[in-house]
């Protein structure tokens, strides 16, 4: 028989969505135009995109690279991604000023059916 789970708590992010945030967060900081962290990274601007969006899996070395490119150390970069996992990262809602916890699409949050 089946039976109902129910998960209390907010899903963490996803690795990739936590790490285009900080990169997005850090090159908007920084004043940096995409395309200029795109072009000393060694790659097109449409891919840089996509990782800021989290739409990406990028590889070590790309990783490395955006970081080299925006002047920051790894081990910091690190330490900021791990810190909007560990606190969840909150995000303006248009037009109110308010903030909601992101919830990944596609993971369970509430009620989930599981088959035995």
């Amino acid at each position: 028989m089946a039976e109902i789970l129910d998960f209390k708590r907010t899903p963490e992010p996803l690795w990739r969505e936590a790490l285009g945030r900080k990169l997005r967060e850090t090159r908007e900081e920084l004043g940096e135009r995409l395309v200029d962290v795109a072009d000393r990274a060694g790659i097109s601007v449409q891919y840089l995109s996509e990782i800021e969006r989290g739409r990406k899996e990028p590889s070590s070395e790309m990783i490395a690279a955006v970081a080299g490119a925006l002047g920051v150390d790894l081990a910091d970069l690190l330490i900021g991604i791990a810190g909007l996992v560990r606190h969840g990262y909150a995000v303006p809602l248009r037009g109110n000023g308010h903030f909601h916890t992101s919830r990944p699409t596609g993971r369970p949050s509430g009620p989930v059916l599981m088959a035995a």
